[in-house]
């Protein structure tokens, strides 16, 4: 049997090359993910932290070294005061959202009151059109409404009883998963000189080295673009609620971007709901309004998300989105990243000249 042609060859490599890529993502990637993120905030926090380490060295010598607080347990004390942060903006945000819906809840009586007196109109019209005794429809549709209402009543206490699990789990493995990002993070800066002398002399140096250049470019590209759209999110939606005559403009036009910034919540979270408030409040001017800065700002990430990425990463935009549906499709919303990422090292991989 005759060897393989290149052709044949360079489909083999291309297959086994992909496959490999998607089950090292699919597979391995979770395991591992927190560790990575870890590193990546080891990255952010090194030099600050080894600045204030140098810094809180004391100046006498014991037995020949310098002593002073490490690396790691100043950046574990970084990355703490950083999530304090985050939390304290999170439960602010929370605490006027809570507030603003009770102040909605307040209304409910009013509006069942007023679709009341509306059903109740159209059903004397129907009785007196089908000559029927008066309230006869009237105290049916009640009785209907009743009846449903007491269905829902019955069907979510046990999806709330079910699911309260489900959310004491969630919140159990963020309160793990934030531990070990901690105390990764703090053991990667104090390790962080020996990985690399590691990575150095290991035989997979040159794909370990490939890996880490596509994800530095990837994700610096990823920010860049994050703050791009990000910045134009806040200008755009700070002008349009100035128009509006919000009080708080400044601070719902930042708040917007934000929100338009973190990968599963997006504009559509706020806006669509504020837009169904306007509605039903009679404000159809401000609803429309809302509804068509959600469409912009959608469209303003699917646009400028695909072509800046792709200009910095070296794929065309159109490579860039058919690689983010597909990491979409693959992976859920860390696709978005994963898809760009995973289709260059491909590339890269495919073209090294061992495996040509």
């Amino acid at each position: 049997m005759g060897k393989p042609d290149k052709k044949l060859k360079k489909k083999i490599v291309i297959v086994g090359i992909t496959g490999a890529v998607y089950a090292v993502f699919r597979f391995l990637l979770p395991l591992v993910i927190p560790f990575l993120i870890a590193y990546g905030i080891a990255l952010l926090l090194g030099p600050s932290a080894r600045w204030l380490s140098a810094k809180c060295r004391t100046k006498r010598a014991i037995k020949g070294k310098r002593r002073g607080i490490p690396v790691g347990v100043i950046g574990a004390v970084e990355l703490m005061l950083l999530l304090f942060l985050i939390l304290t903006g999170f439960y602010c945000c929370g605490k006027k959202l809570c507030m603003e819906a009770a102040l909605l809840l307040e209304q409910v009586p009013g509006w069942i009151g007023r679709l009341e007196q509306w059903t109740d109109g159209i059903c004397h019209q129907m009785e007196t059109f089908l000559c029927l005794e008066k309230d006869h429809l009237v105290l049916m549709v009640r009785d209907m409404t009743d009846g449903l209402f007491r269905s829902v009543k019955d069907a979510a206490m046990p999806y709330v009883m079910t699911n309260s699990v489900a959310f004491l789990k969630a919140g159990m493995q963020i309160v793990v998963f934030t531990v070990i990002l901690v105390i990764a993070t703090a053991l990667s800066l104090q390790e962080m000189d020996s990985w690399k002398e590691r990575c150095q002399r290991s035989v997979w140096q040159r794909e370990i080295d490939i890996i880490i250049k596509r994800l530095k470019i990837v994700c610096n590209a990823y920010i860049k673009t994050q703050g791009v759209i990000m910045l134009l999110t806040m200008i755009i939606s700070t002008v349009v609620f100035w128009m509006l005559h919000h009080p708080y403009y400044l601070l719902a036009g930042a708040g917007l971007g934000l929100v338009d910034a973190l990968p599963v919540l997006g504009t559509g979270t706020v806006l669509v709901p504020c837009a169904i408030k306007s509605f039903v409040r009679g404000r159809w001017g401000t609803g429309v309004i809302l509804l068509l800065l959600y469409i912009v700002c959608y469209f303003i990430r699917e646009i400028l998300e695909a072509k800046m990425m792709g200009e910095q990463v070296g794929l065309s935009p159109l490579e860039t989105l058919i690689a983010m549906y597909v990491g979409l499709l693959l992976f859920g919303i860390p696709g978005f990243l994963l898809g760009p990422i995973a289709l260059l090292l491909i590339m890269d991989l495919v073209n090294m000249p061992e495996c040509v």
